[in-house]
C-alpha cells in the first residue's frame, strides 16, 4: 500500500481543518459576514473532501477491489470488502454529498445550512481519518 502518499494528504488535510477551525467562528452571524474568508472555509473543505476520497481511490486501487463506477461506488466496494465500515461509508457519503453543493452550487450555497453542516459534522473527519489508519495499519 502507499502509505508515504496517504499519509502526506492524511497531513494535508489536518492542515487544512486547523486553518478552517481557526477561521470559523463559534456563531453564525460572525460566519456570515466573514467575505472572503468564508469562501476559504468552503474551498479548504472541499479540498479536504476531495483528499479523503483520494486516500480511498489509492486504497482500493492498492487492495486491487475492481473499478468502481464513481465515488459512492468505490466506497460500497471498500465497505463490501470490509475494508471500511459501514459508519465510515455513510459519514463519507455525507461529506461527498456536502462537497458537491459547495462545488455545483457554490454562488447559492445556503450560508445557514453550511455553518449548522460545518458545525456538526467537523468530528466526522477525524473519525474518517481514524478509520484510514486502521486500514494501514492492517495492509
Amino acid at each position: 500500500m502507499r502509505k508515504d502518499i496517504i499519509k502526506n494528504k492524511i497531513k494535508e488535510v489536518y492542515d487544512s481543518l486547523e486553518l478552517i477551525e481557526i477561521n470559523m467562528p463559534a456563531d453564525f452571524e460572525k460566519f456570515q459576514d466573514l467575505g472572503i474568508i468564508k469562501d476559504g472555509i468552503y474551498k479548504r473543505l472541499e479540498y479536504v473532501i476531495e483528499n479523503l476520497m483520494d486516500v480511498f481511490y489509492i486504497i482500493g486501487s492498492d487492495i486491487n477491489i475492481g473499478t468502481p463506477y464513481d465515488d459512492s461506488d468505490m466506497l460500497e466496494k471498500l465497505g463490501s470488502a470490509g475494508i471500511i465500515t459501514g459508519e465510515c461509508c455513510k459519514i463519507m457519503k455525507n461529506l461527498k454529498g456536502f462537497r458537491n453543493i459547495l462545488v455545483h452550487r457554490y454562488s447559492r450555497i445556503d450560508d445557514f445550512m453550511s455553518f449548522t453542516f460545518i458545525k456538526e459534522n467537523i468530528k466526522d473527519f477525524n473519525y474518517v481519518i481514524e478509520c484510514i489508519d486502521n486500514i494501514m495499519e492492517k495492509h
